[in-house]
């Protein structure tokens, strides 16, 4: 559809009464009053990471209060900050709390709404590329603790998200491809060759796919695991690097770990193996483990992982496509791991070039 000269996508998410609409497009974050109004909320918190002329008017009084994105800010005391201040606003539950930043600030917002008078609306303003197609979408909201990522957390849809993409013109080179580590991932998960796609095809297609994923099975009762495809491995990474290394980098290193590991297990061909190679590499994503990565401490911190309620769990590629795959043996996953190829050096903000043998693996 078309508002103006600005072309919009809209995605549903059906979840019966918690149903709604996630808008793609440019400019679409203009569209919050209208969001806010026919919510009916009266007043509104804005939490922000980003500056005044990046942060719409929510079109009700409200008060702004600021935010960083960042994992070092995901945690309960942030939530706790974040309640305390609605609470000093006087925020009721028929109002509205509105996020606008990155995946993280939407994963604690979101997490602060829900927990906050047993849940108050919000409204996603997602504002990097990883949180557009994915962190903003689907009602996950959680913080870390220090045993592991994403370890409190509750189910809060959102009354709208609104994926301005205009605001991915403003994100540095590594963040923009960081989001395409959730974008490479959807490849393996039913929402086909994303590549010859235009940067806003490719969201409009990953939200979609989350989408109906979700409507399917909102609590991770059984195919919303397909969602974490590339992220058991990806969330030890984060860990291990102490968060150095970014979540999308992570989850492609991930996914191209998975494809390795179903290979070794004997559920994929090799030529299935290598295409996950393929596409995390077309993305400009790294396909390495980084150099001083420690295989017995990553199988540690990969057994910690939310779904390892049988043994190491990985959701795996396979003949009917992927599918969580408890009890994976040890020895096959230190198998795999160990035959992963190691960047010559440490990721930074430059991001170092692979080795040769990470480009062709």
């Amino acid at each position: 559809m078309t508002r103006g000269e600005r072309v919009i996508s809209e995605v549903p998410v059906e979840l019966g009464d918690r149903s709604y609409t996630v808008h793609i497009g440019s400019g679409v974050r203009h569209d919050l009053p209208g969001i806010v109004a026919a919510a009916g909320a009266a007043r509104a918190v804005v939490v922000t990471a980003r500056p005044p002329e990046w942060t719409p008017d929510p079109g009700v009084p409200s008060v702004v209060i600021p935010a960083q994105d960042g994992e070092a800010g995901k945690t309960l005391a942030a939530v706790e900050r974040l309640c305390g201040e609605f609470a000093r606003f006087g925020l009721h539950r028929s109002d509205v709390v509105i996020s606008c930043g990155g995946g993280t600030t939407t994963d604690t917002v979101g997490l602060a709404a829900a927990l906050y008078h047993r849940g108050t609306p919000v409204v996603h303003l997602p504002t990097s590329l990883l949180a557009q197609v994915d962190a903003s979408v689907g009602g996950k909201t959680a913080v870390n603790l220090p045993a592991g990522k994403n370890l409190a957390g509750a189910y809060w849809q959102p009354r709208a998200v609104l994926c301005d993409t205009d605001y991915l013109g403003t994100l540095p080179e590594r963040e923009r491809i960081n989001g395409l580590g959730e974008i490479a991932r959807c490849h393996f998960i039913g929402a086909g060759d994303l590549r010859p796609l235009s940067t806003h095809e490719q969201i409009v297609a990953s939200v979609a796919r989350k989408a109906e994923i979700v409507a399917a099975d909102e609590c991770d009762g059984g195919l919303r695991h397909l969602l974490n495809y590339g992220h058991t491995l990806g969330h030890a990474l984060e860990r291990a690097t102490d968060f150095s290394l970014r979540h999308g980098e992570c989850v492609a290193i991930g996914t191209v770990f998975a494809g390795r590991l179903a290979h070794a297990l004997g559920r994929i061909t090799p030529h299935r193996a290598a295409e996950h190679h393929d596409v995390v590499r077309h993305y400009g994503l790294p396909a390495a483990l980084p150099p001083d990565a420690d295989v017995a401490s990553l199988v540690r911190l990969m057994r910690l992982d939310k779904k390892a309620t049988t043994g190491l769990t990985f959701v795996l590629d396979g003949p009917h496509g992927a599918e969580l795959v408890g009890d994976v043996p040890e020895a096959a996953v230190v198998t795999a791991l160990a035959g992963m190829p190691r960047e010559l050096t440490h990721r930074s903000e430059n991001r170092c070039v692979p080795s040769s043998a990470a480009d062709h693996a």
